[in-house]
């Protein structure tokens, strides 16, 4: 008989043939074993097998014999079923093998079919093309377990409850040194989505299912509901949620297994009323009447409401600003079609501000939304003294590439003070952004990147108090060469075009230096200066970044860096500031935490230290 190929996955598990290994009683030590005749793979699968034996458990005789039978399922896995083995006892602890493995026993007969809806379907038969073995191969037992592993794992996932195998079996004749193998896989019938029901949900229904990924009578795909499962986590408005299927298919009804035991569905359906089993008998007869006539499967989804308020209290430190306290109110829902509302408080010695936010959800609320948002802000650093307020209403859009493109209409009112110029201003402008954040791990990334793009316009027109365009754009990369170094780059630039400069606020203007702009030089203290020296803001700002960090031990690394970087004006810098520093980087329970000691290259003898806790990004 040839090989008959029809189908499976190559997504399927790993499951190594390895047969279990007997405990270890409290104190009992492992047996050392020298092994000679064999080497690699096959000695290592000897040394597994036999390196939790305890000896004080047997006689010598029984000890033999364990050790060869041990040795020869070890090598069987490798198609070696007639192996010599000839053992000498060196001592208590350990002993001698010489192993003379004999000829291989290679496949004569392979024949894998898959039948039913599975038939033709992809990952099937990508599965069974993927199949490493062929007729005349030498037998090899883990990749075979492994297709059995991925027919079931594929079942289960793809909706094939129905599924059993109808024939498997592996016949070794040794003394022929050939394997017939036979797999015979009857998928059943494909099941689909059926209706869906909700419970528990405290928002309108509706904004839920158009939050639903698939529709009724779609092919089942278990990935599906995980990914509708996380989605309804991501909105805010749940405390939990439950997307389960509501099996009622010869899997879930029959009896449990011969020797007791849960059947693997019992998980699956924790949450759901326990229904009496049938006999095997009964099965079949009420499977022979209806059962494949519904292949439609209700999917069940309970949810629990959020707490309608949620408070947060942060603290920190930085050199730029010194402590730092942050203060969280949010409401993810406010009303039945999920309307939230954020209020945040800073309080550091430089800046104190309040925003909030009032969040409108659209079709889809994890990608579309309206958001007005507001907010008071007072600046008293260096030669910055403004009291600033704003309003603000934007249309978010959230792409399929994870890039968020924010359309924004923002007014302002400032009454600053810079460089000891004083101006009130009012100011209209719409603007257009456009950001994506990628991360992995999120409290500290080692692979990750930062993208923002901003455009805003201003005129006179329309009764803003100054015209201007302004852009700024920022791109960060985090990356990792083997497991102990990281690579961080950043580059930072803006500018701004204007007739009247002294019109802008200094929130528009560009500053540069500190913690996360170029260190070494003090929080922003790079920018043009007027005549009595005093800090202007800059129409342009330029900065970089290039950092690596090597891993000392555990969750302590060391850092070197050098930043460029200076505000201006002129669309050009005469010379760009230029600091460069070591640090140590520890990853706590709370964030990064970074202290770093800097050197400013146009100032000879001085060092600044910088201190911070957060992640990069």
């Amino acid at each position: 008989m040839g090989r008959q190929r029809r189908w499976t996955s190559a997504t399927g598990r790993t499951f190594f043939a390895v047969l279990p290994l007997l405990c270890v009683s409290h104190g009992a030590w492992a047996l050392e074993a020298t092994i000679a005749g064999v080497s690699d793979e096959v000695e290592g699968n000897i040394q597994a097998y036999l390196q939790n034996i305890d000896a004080a458990r047997y006689t010598e005789v029984r000890l033999e014999g364990e050790i060869r039978r041990r040795t020869q399922e070890a090598m069987r896995v490798y198609g070696y079923y007639e192996p010599d083995i000839t053992l000498e006892r060196a001592t208590d602890e350990r002993v001698w093998l010489e192993i003379e493995p004999g000829p291989q026993v290679e496949i004569e007969i392979l024949s894998i079919n898959v039948e039913g809806d599975a038939s033709d379907d992809p990952p099937f038969q990508q599965a069974v093309e993927d199949f490493p073995l062929q007729e005349g191969d030498v037998l090899r037992h883990a990749p075979w377990d492994r297709l059995s592993s991925q027919f079931s794992g594929l079942a289960i996932e793809r909706g094939y409850f129905d599924w059993g195998f109808t024939d498997r079996r592996m016949e070794v004749r040794p003394y022929l040194r050939s394997a017939r193998l036979y797999m015979d896989f009857d998928s059943g019938p494909r099941y689909q989505f059926g209706e869906t029901s909700i419970t528990g949900s405290h928002i309108v229904l509706d904004r839920l299912r158009r939050m639903q990924p698939y529709e009724q009578g779609d092919p089942y795909l278990a990935r599906t509901l995980a990914e509708y499962n996380q989605s309804l986590a991501e909105t805010g408005w749940f405390s939990s949620v439950s997307v389960r299927p509501r099996l009622e298919t010869a899997q879930e009804l029959t009896v449990a297994p011969f020797g007791g035991g849960d059947p693997w569905w019992s998980e699956a359906t924790a949450s759901q009323p326990k229904r009496p089993r049938l006999s095997s008998a009964a099965l079949a007869s009420a499977l022979s009447i209806n059962m494949r006539d519904n292949t439609q499967l209700p999917i069940d989804i309970s949810v629990t409401p959020a707490d309608r308020h949620q408070f947060e209290v942060g603290i920190g430190y930085a050199t730029d600003v010194g402590p730092r306290l942050r203060f969280g109110w949010e409401q993810p829902w406010i009303n039945r079609y999920g309307h939230s509302l954020k209020h945040d408080l800073f309080l550091s010695s430089p800046e104190q501000r309040f925003t909030g936010a009032y969040n409108v959800p659209l079709e889809n609320p994890l990608r579309d939304s309206y958001r007005l948002q507001y907010g008071i802000r007072n600046v008293d650093d260096s030669d910055t003294q403004s009291i600033e307020g704003t309003v603000e209403l934007a249309r978010r859009w959230k792409f399929d590439n994870d890039w968020v493109q924010t359309l924004f209409f923002r007014t302002t009112y400032e009454d600053f003070e810079q460089g000891g110029e004083a101006d009130q201003v009012w100011l209209f402008y719409p603007g257009i952004q456009w950001s994506r954040t990628r991360t992995r791990p999120q409290r500290f990334p080692l692979w990750g990147d930062r993208q923002q793009l901003s455009l805003e316009f201003s005129d006179t027109v329309w009764g803003s108090d100054a015209t201007f365009a302004r852009i700024t754009g920022d791109t960060e990369w985090i990356r990792m060469i083997g497991n102990d170094n990281r690579f961080l780059a950043r580059i930072s630039l803006g500018a701004i075009e204007t007739d009247d400069f002294a019109k802008i606020p200094p929130s528009l203007r560009f500053f540069a230096g500190g913690d996360r702009s170029v260190r070494g030089y003090s929080y922003e203290s790079l920018s043009p200066r007027n005549e009595e020296g005093r800090l202007r803001g800059g129409q342009q700002m330029l900065t970089s970044t290039l950092e690596y960090q090597r891993r000392v031990k555990g969750n302590w690394w060391g850092a070197t860096f050098v930043d460029n970087g200076d505000a201006f004006d002129n669309w050009g810098p005469n010379d760009l500031k230029t600091g460069a520093g070591a640090g140590v980087r520890w990853v706590s329970p709370v964030g990064p935490v970074r202290f770093d000691i800097a050197h400013p290259f146009d100032h000879e003898d001085d060092w600044r230290l910088h201190f911070s806790i957060g992640p990069e990004f």
